[in-house]
């Protein structure tokens, strides 16, 4: 490699080396002419320059692979712009040739593709100095689009797109010939092609007037089109297409208004627009929307998602002072969405959009505004609330009981009001203390208003305005008791509203819940409150019947909210509580029987829901108070708890007589009862198991359940690491509440609170901001997964291999859809008593057993279902760790190899690939070692077959499995390995974004195998360690976000084992600027590379940060690299908020604080506060009047001001202002960015953590030098060294 390392590139050399490591060493060449010819030596490199060019010229027809042809194309690009440009309009020529020949053949494209990014690299770097030659270029790229094939086709847009941002204004003749052939790619087959489009025609309106004007409408239905079956990358790209034009054509930028008299579209029709694009859903033509919209047929989810992420766009791009000014129109036009009928045209789709209008709010309000805009949108969420609960008054209070579109109205207002208020809770907890103003002021009356909404007629809006109210006590704690108390009177008062009885049971246990997160708790004496309201509720339950079910559930709510308190508030009421529990359910079977013969259909249905409150409260009991759990105890908790399970088997009968209405109540006691023995050990019910076993089968196999329900659980069952196969990664992006819903398990992503109230009072799942159960089908089919998992180690054999044989049996009878959905479940059943068995450390049977548990899972690794086959690869693993028998893992392993060598279709190759990685995950590189060899020559050669996508990811996907489990045994095959990722990252086409991602995680598993062995100096391992940088510089210069957080967790694994060998001067930067992605993954992988760095080299990695600000303020003074023709704000690469990430005078420390404030994600904000912790104990004492006025700048951010800048008072503050720009938006502004967008002052949780950093460097003072903290050593210090802190 090091003969690679020559300005010119060493031919004697190449010509010696074989075939196959020849691109490996262009490429290398490549990477260190691109570092040195910036660097180089003018004169040097003219006087190079012919020879130069001659080599590189060459090389396009060398047909090189994707990253190759990138870097050539930079490196001509630069050649140009620092020697001399004599021959470039040859080179040009040359190009366009190779783009116009008649050659289809695949051999040829790589050079035809290399020719494609010359040109645009040419134009992107200088612009008009081509100015005369650019219409013959354009003309042949966009007749070379029409017939390319997709690949072709990306890299055309590509090259086009930096056309544009290299000509500017000055291609205007052809902006609408590349309008026009673009357009209609935004619908292509391939998605890599759809983001291409989308990418050139962002570039395309910073100069062209009529995207946004004339053809405002129709680029509005083009996106709409595109977002029909698109995936991730292709939504995040058209909405910020869409977005983006949407804000142009609202305030268009200032040069262009000037050149031409534009009529500016006004905000009512830029949000009409949108609207559409959110309700309409499949394509159709809009004339005018209002007739469009009537129609019937479904939205769709695709559509809406994306015009959701625009939404986003469009107010990020006008920018926070824009939203300060507009927030009540915006306000009032999103909360209109979701009240309109065709986004709420079933329950589930009304949760769905109501979930995207959260979104939007949140990303918007929670992210641009100050503390004190925030305060002033609050109160404009207040205005309306109450706005829409006098409207409800007005149509409950109105007795002409005709009136049917007031009843519309009412159920239309419940989502808005869900809406509002989940926006206003989350702002005032993200406000904390600061949003005392809100509860005090009484102009603005919070606290009226949301209670007012607890006695809205639809249950969804009473929880809404209960969680709002929790959010508020949380915040401000000392509001927590005077809240319980005044709930606990009006609920008092108003016993006899149904309405009242529910949602002020609601609010207090809310309230109730968020005792734990308030430090100061609530006085003794408020649970003994709580314990006789509910008593007394559940005791005048059976007086009224208008009133039976409100008190019934409102009475075990609250009994279920006290137990959150935890065992000390619990003991005492304890034996009351046994008591109550035993008298809900009847006392002997004799009663049971009796019971059945009794009541009518309301009965009944108050019946049920008292005993599953009862069962509900139990199970909190359980889990609240584990101290209390005595086996006394528990052998009185189980007569009730039985006799739940005897009444299951009636329950059929009871609703065949009296009516189908009961069925949701039925399935809540089944929830409750599943949900509570969960938590209980199984030796207590092993009596049952029979009986029990025979309802949770029939449960997950959807035995009586004629919809086609398939549980949540199967993804967070299957391993982490299969994110990549299972798509589950999009949970870990900033979009992950609305991606959520287009997952294709049922009703995923639709978690709402009245789906379950008594989520209302438990802890929130983390990472999630308000709790969202999903639906009741869903849930019980989930719990009882979850039971069997628990329940199946202890069941005898027999019983074991019966329902093995029922699960095939299952799967046979049932046919098509349900087939899918039957299967899913009980895989899922599968694996959840695997996993049970696994952590029991007991197996799974005789040979019998076995078998029939083999046949299940070897069926379904030919499933045509994605998920499928990852849950059987799974399952065959786990079946391996349970079994552990050499012989039995012998057969699992031949059985696949055997179908790997027969098999040419993708399913069973791709099923059968993982298996085997699967194996090897869970026996170890022990207990496989004997087909270690098999199973990587097979997968090396599946990793090759560069027809099919799928297979190369699902095998190289294995691969790493296997490098991972297998550990130093591996060590043989390293070398093999490493060349097939080298090849395969050098020719695999970037838009297999999923291929790349196992590429990367291959070399990350083969440098954590290779490990320390990595500093050493010998010829191998020289030679695998300069292979394992190349690959992480190929994976680091990808275009997808999550190939690059792949790649910078090699550097960090490399970092660990051989920190000479990677070089900071350069990865520093690279992380700065990822710190600013739109991409939460790459963010997160940024600030955990800069954690494990932090901690040794504190310093050097503030000091590479810094260089950064410093190259960016020479580049600008010498305007080196920077096209002065280049319209602003133009982009080169989506992925980057903006060019290079701001750092200022306050350095990587300040773009961290910064970060704070905007970042919700607690992974990434923990490594934050760890990344300035380990910075903070190793530098402050050196630096300590810089660490200081960076905590005196966070902290001076007190409440009063606005929107102040951030940091620097005084004379640096217009410095600052510049540089802090944009600090804090999503995307890259419309040009005037000084103007339109005032920094954010730190928010309220940065300002406490501050506090404590100041706190910290009070002791690291104190522990280092006396001199601090006495006045007479200090001054005598100063004498000696007045310079010093």
């Amino acid at each position: 490699m090091e003969l690679a390392h020559s300005l010119l590139l060493n031919e004697e050399a190449l010509a010696q080396i074989t075939e196959a490591k020849r691109p490996v060493f262009i490429f290398e060449w490549l990477r260190f002419l691109d570092k040195v010819i910036v660097a180089a030596n003018k004169i040097d490199v003219k006087e190079k320059q012919k020879k130069l060019v001659e080599q590189l010229t060459g090389l396009i027809s060398s047909s090189p692979g994707p990253p190759t042809r990138k870097l050539l194309a930079k490196n001509l690009a630069a050649l140009y712009s620092i020697g001399d440009t004599f021959t470039v309009f040859q080179t040009i020529d040359k190009c366009n040739d190779i783009i116009k020949s008649k050659d289809d053949t695949a051999a040829y494209l790589p050079t035809k593709l290399a020719a494609v990014a010359c040109v645009g690299a040419f134009y992107e770097k200088m612009g008009r100095m081509l100015g005369s030659s650019f219409p013959e270029t354009v003309n042949n790229l966009l007749k070379s689009l029409k017939s390319a094939e997709s690949q072709g086709r990306s890299e055309i847009l590509m090259s086009l797109q930096k056309v544009l941002s290299g000509l500017g204004g000055a291609a205007a003749s052809c902006h609408r010939d590349i309008y026009k052939n673009a357009r209609s790619m935004l619908t292509d087959r391939s998605m890599a092609v759809r983001c291409a489009v989308a990418k050139c025609l962002l570039e395309l309106q910073n100069e062209a007037v009529f995207m946004w004007t004339a053809e405002l409408e129709n680029v509005a239905t083009l996106c709409f089109k595109a977002l029909e079956n698109s995936n991730y990358g292709v939504r995040v790209a058209v909405s910020k297409l869409l977005g983006t034009v949407m804000a142009t054509a609202l305030i268009p930028k200032q040069a262009t208004v000037m050149r031409q008299n534009v009529k500016r579209a006004t905000l009512e029709e830029v949000l009409e627009l949108m609207a559409t694009g959110f309700l309409r859903g499949g394509s159709g033509f809009l004339k005018s929307g209002g007739e469009m919209l009537k129609v019937g047929g479904s939205v769709n989810r695709e559509v809406r998602v994306g015009v959701t992420q625009a939404y986003v766009v469009f107010v990020t791009t006008l920018g926070g002072q824009w939203l300060e000014r507009n927030f009540a129109t915006f306000l009032s036009h999103v909360l209109d969405l979701v009240s309109h009928p065709r986004a709420t045209q079933t329950h589930v789709e009304a949760v769905y959009s109501r979930r995207c209008v959260s979104f939007i709010l949140r990303a918007t309000v929670g992210s641009l505004l100050g503390e004190k805009a925030q305060i002033a949108a609050a109160k404009d969420i207040c205005q309306a609330i109450d706005k829409q609960m006098k409207a409800v008054e007005a149509v409950v209070n109105d007795t002409n009981s005709e009136n049917k579109s007031g009843a519309a109205d009412v159920a239309a207002s419940q989502h808005v009001m869900v809406c509002a208020l989940q926006e206003l809770g989350s702002l005032v907890q993200s406000l904390n203390a600061t949003a005392s103003p809100l509860i005090q002021e009484p102009s603005i009356g919070l606290l009226e208003t949301v209670t007012s909404v607890l006695l809205h007629p639809s249950m969804a809006a009473r929880l809404a305005a209960a969680w709002c109210l929790r959010c508020v006590a949380v915040a401000l704690p000392y509001q927590l008791t005077p809240f319980l108390d005044r709930c606990a009177e009006r609920l008092n008062n108003l016993k006899t509203s149904p309405e009242a009885v529910s949602g002020y049971s609601f609010a207090m246990a809310a309230l109730l819940g968020g005792v734990h997160q308030c430090p100061l708790g609530i006085p003794h004496a408020k649970g003994k409150m709580v314990v006789s309201i509910a008593e007394d509720l559940l005791r005048t339950a059976a007086q009224n019947s208008r009133l039976s079910l409100q008190r019934t559930q409102a009475g075990w709510l609250l009994l279920g909210a006290l137990m959150t308190l935890g065992p000390s508030v619990v003991r005492y009421h304890l034996p009351k509580m046994l008591l109550l529990w035993r008298n809900v359910f009847p006392r002997s079977l004799k009663e049971l029987e009796a019971e059945k013969a009794r009541g009518d259909s309301f009965t009944w249905q108050v019946t049920l829901e008292g005993r599953a409150g009862a069962l509900c409260a139990m199970r909190s009991f359980v889990a609240h108070c584990p101290e209390l759990l005595t086996e006394d105890v528990i052998r009185k908790l189980m007569t009730p708890i039985e006799c739940a399970m005897t009444m299951m088997s009636h329950i059929p009968s009871v609703i065949k007589a009296h009516g189908a209405h009961l069925k949701a109540s039925a399935a809540m006691v089944r929830l409750r009862l599943y949900d509570i023995l969960a938590l209980l050990p199984p030796k207590t019910y092993e009596g049952s198991f029979n009986a029990l076993l025979r309802e949770l089968v029939a449960e997950f196999t959807l035995t009586d359940n004629s919809a086609n329900t398939t549980t949540s659980l199967l993804r967070s069952l299957c391993h982490y690491d299969d994110s990549v196969l299972l798509g589950s990664w999009l949970q870990e992006t900033d979009h992950k509440s609305i991606e959520d819903q287009l997952q294709p398990n049922s009703a995923s992503g639709s978690g709402a609170l009245e789906h379950d109230p008594s989520s209302i009072y438990l802890r929130i799942p983390a990472g999630e901001a308000v709790p969202g159960p999903l639906p009741l089908g869903v849930s019980v089919i989930d719990a009882s997964v979850a039971l069997f998992g628990v329940v199946f180690p202890h069941v005898s054999y027999k019983h074991r291999l019966q329902m093995l044989d029922h699960f095939a049996e299952c799967v046979k009878q049932a046919k098509g859809v349900r087939q899918q959905a039957v299967q899913l479940n009980i895989f899922t059943a599968v694996l959840s008593a695997l996993k049970g068995l696994a952590e029991n450390k007991s197996t799974l049977g005789p040979e019998e057993v076995r078998k029939s548990a083999l046949t299940l899972v070897m069926g379904a690794l030919d499933n045509p279902n994605p998920i499928l086959r990852c849950a059987a690869g799974e399952a065959l693993g786990r079946m391996a760790q349970v079994v552990g028998e050499a012989t039995f893992i012998a057969r699992m392993a031949q059985y696949s190899f055997d179908k790997l060598k027969s098999a040419r279709d993708v399913v069973s190759r791709t099923g059968h690939s993982l298996a085997l990685g699967c194996l090897h995950r869970y026996v170890g590189g022990i207990g496989s070692g004997q087909h270690l060899k098999t199973s990587v020559s097979i997968l090396l050669a599946l990793a090759q077959d560069g027809t099919s996508p799928e297979v190369q990811t699902w095998s190289l996907h294995s691969l790493a499995l296997i490098v991972d489990s297998s550990g130093p045994m591996y060590r043989g095959y390293v070398e093999p390995t490493l060349s097939l990722v080298l090849t395969l990252l050098l020719t695999v086409p970037p838009s297999h974004t999923e291929v790349h991602q196992c590429l990367g995680r291959c070399l990350g598993a083969i440098i954590t195998t290779v490990g320390p062995e990595l500093q050493g100096n010998g010829p191998t391992i020289s030679t695998i360690r300069s292979s394992c940088l190349v690959g992480c510089a190929i994976t680091q210069d990808h275009s997808d976000s999550l190939v690059q957080a792949a790649a910078i967790s090699c550097l960090q694994q490399l970092h660990m084992f051989a920190p000479r060998h990677v070089n900071l001067s350069s990865l520093v930067p690279s992380l700065c600027v990822h710190l600013c992605s739109s991409h939460l993954l790459l963010r997160r992988a940024a600030v955990a590379c800069l954690r494990q760095l932090a901690q040794r080299e504190a310093a050097e990695v503030c000091e590479y940060a810094m260089s950064l600000a410093k190259n960016a303020g020479e580049r600008e003074n010498s305007g080196i690299n920077i096209n002065p023709f280049a319209p602003v704000g133009s982009q080169r690469d989506i992925h980057c908020r903006h060019q290079g990430v701001n750092i200022t005078e306050t350095g990587l420390e300040g773009v961290l604080f910064g970060m704070l404030d905007r970042e919700t994600d607690r992974k990434l904000c923990s490594d934050i506060h760890d990344t300035l912790g380990h910075m903070l104990s190793s530098l402050a004492v050196e630096k300590l009047s810089h660490w200081l006025m960076l905590c005196k700048d966070v902290l001076a951010a007190s409440s009063d001001m606005s929107t102040a800048a951030p940091l620097g008072g005084g004379k640096d503050e217009e410095l600052e202002k510049k540089d802090e720009m944009d600090d804090d938006t999503m995307f890259t502004t419309l040009g005037e960015e000084d103007k339109s967008k005032p920094s954010v002052a730190p928010r309220w949780a940065t300002r406490v953590f501050a506090a404590d950093c100041l706190c910290r460097i009070i002791m690291l003072c104190e522990n280092a030098n006396k001199a601090h903290f006495d006045l007479a050593l200090a001054r005598s210090a100063k004498l000696r060294n007045p310079k010093s802190n």
